[in-house]
């Protein structure tokens, strides 16, 4: 008998006799009507504190996402849920190295809605949200309903004075020695820089060298020889009168008839800005209300038309200054033990609008997304895809403007079209299956036929939070019912829709 026929015989013998015992496999019971299941399910989740869960152990594990931070939603893989601010992950879970946070995504999938979430949470921690130019307004309902300031600026609504030390003159005084001097240094740089871009875009071309030595020496002799707070038809009268001071610099030679043909072409800038050209009357006079440095503040700018580009960039710019010079004075007189620490949320919404506005806008948002770690200052910048960096004129600005992105702590993806992968990924990287995810949360809505209107996008609220080269964390952003009213951007929609209703009603009638 053959090796292998022993072996069966033998095999046999050790089997038990009776009848064969059979086993479901894992999936249940395997053949034809035997009901083996495709895919098992995955047991119910449920989430709790160690003391509510504590007699579960060793069943319950840790969740993976941070829980520092202002709660954004829940993670769309396991349900928990996701603390995420770029201030409360800089300070305390020491998780980014820079609190900045940038913001991409197709418009109406919610990228203001989550910034106001993390700015409700930051106020209720203390922080101060400061939206420095609401081109929409998408955050002038949550300014107010957190007790904060509206500053409406535009044609007929309000002006704002460039001249304006603010609260720099007053801090000035209750400070000593070389805060003294670095308050009132800085709010001379202020000032200077705000008058040399009005006159970059009127002119569309910075101002000459000894232009701008002019304007600065002008400046100082205004600070020493008027009372009260000046406006631009003041510096334009201490150009005009030709004081000594001034015409030194001036380079005249001992000729008025040489400095009145040196600084004509100042004169006449100046004039159009006091005159109300095509910046209008905005910067003529003077500020209309005055900015507060504890409260949430808001720059309502949406009534400057888009078509008003000079208009829009040199606001912008204003608004900036103002608020960071408002920064500035808080942090000198925190550091002198005279008032409390303050911490700010700087919101840069519609950033695209503002780096194509005007020239020098690239290198203002440059400048401070590199100094608010020194500031004290929380930032989220938002804009729609890479591709509105990158359609920059200039290749340095286009590259300045992709740095943006590059140093931000975090970056905060919403649903995004397949060509910004490319572009995307050679500032953050990001995997296939990410890819594919934020490729999907682009896709349209869809008709509802039981309803008669669309459904709401598949990717509205979701999000993934990028940090460095770390997997994606994708979350769901779901709005308490206190939110809904004062996140709905679509109001005037919404009313026109009403009316479309009632009219179809009456004609059916």
């Amino acid at each position: 008998m053959a090796k292998n026929d022993k072996k069966k015989a033998a095999k046999k013998e050790k089997q038990p006799k009776g009848p064969s015992v059979r086993r479901p496999g894992p999936r249940g019971w395997a053949g034809r009507g035997g009901g083996m299941a495709t895919m098992v399910q995955m047991a119910e989740e449920w989430r709790g504190t160690t003391v509510q869960v504590c007699g579960l152990w060793p069943f319950a594990v840790g969740t993976g996402t941070p829980m520092i931070g202002v709660p954004i939603g829940r993670n769309l893989q396991s349900g928990a849920t996701l603390c995420c601010d770029p201030i409360s992950w800089f300070q305390r879970a020491k998780l980014i190295s820079n609190p900045s946070a940038f913001v991409l995504g197709k418009p109406g999938l919610g990228k203001s809605t989550i910034v106001r979430r993390m700015a409700t949470g930051l106020a209720g921690y203390g922080v101060q949200p400061l939206v420095l130019g609401d081109l929409k307004p998408d955050y002038v309902d949550l300014i107010e309903a957190l007790g904060g300031q509206v500053i409406s600026l535009g044609r007929g609504r309000g002006h704002l004075n460039i001249l304006d030390p603010g609260d720099a003159s007053a801090a000035a005084q209750r400070l000593t020695g070389k805060a003294r001097s670095q308050v009132i240094a800085d709010a001379h740089g202020r000032r200077h820089t705000m008058v040399s871009a009005l006159l970059t875009i009127m002119r569309a071309a910075p101002p000459t060298d000894r232009e701008e030595t002019i304007l600065d020496r002008a400046l100082k002799v205004l600070d020493d020889r008027h009372d009260g707070v000046p406006i631009l038809a003041d510096l334009l009268k201490v150009i005009q009168d030709a004081p000594d001071e001034v015409r030194h610099v001036a380079l005249d030679r001992g000729s008025l008839d040489r400095y009145r043909e040196i600084t004509e072409g100042l004169e006449a800038s100046l004039i159009g800005l006091v005159g109300g050209g095509r910046l209008g009357e905005t910067f003529a006079q003077h500020t209309t209300t005055p900015m507060h440095r504890d409260r949430p503040v808001v720059f309502d700018v949406s009534a400057i038309d888009d078509s008003e580009t000079d208009l829009q960039a040199a606001v912008l710019l204003a608004c900036w200054s103002a608020g960071f010079g408002t920064i500035n004075v808080a942090n000198a007189l925190a550091d002198a033990g005279l008032e409390p620490r303050r911490h700010y949320f700087v919101i840069l919404d519609e950033l695209w609008r503002a780096l194509r506005a005007g020239k020098g806008m690239v290198d203002r948002v440059d400048a401070l997304t590199r100094l608010n770690r020194q500031r004290g200052v929380g930032m989220a910048m938002i804009s729609h895809t890479m591709s509105d960096l990158m359609s920059l004129t200039a290749e340095e600005d286009r590259m300045k403007a992709k740095g943006f992105v590059e140093r931000s702590g975090m970056v905060i993806c919403g649903g995004l079209p397949s060509a910004e992968m490319p572009m995307l990924n050679t500032a953050i990287p990001f995997s296939r299956a990410e890819q594919r995810m934020l490729i999907g949360w682009q896709d349209p809505p869809a008709w509802d036929s039981a309803t008669g209107a669309e459904a709401a996008p598949p990717g509205r609220g979701k999000f993934l939070v990028k940090v460095g080269g770390r997997p994606g964390i994708p979350v769901q952003v779901q709005l308490t019912s206190v939110e809904k009213s004062i996140n709905d951007t679509n109001k005037l929609w919404h009313e026109t829709s009403r009316v479309s209703q009632r009219v179809d009603q009456e004609t059916v009638a």
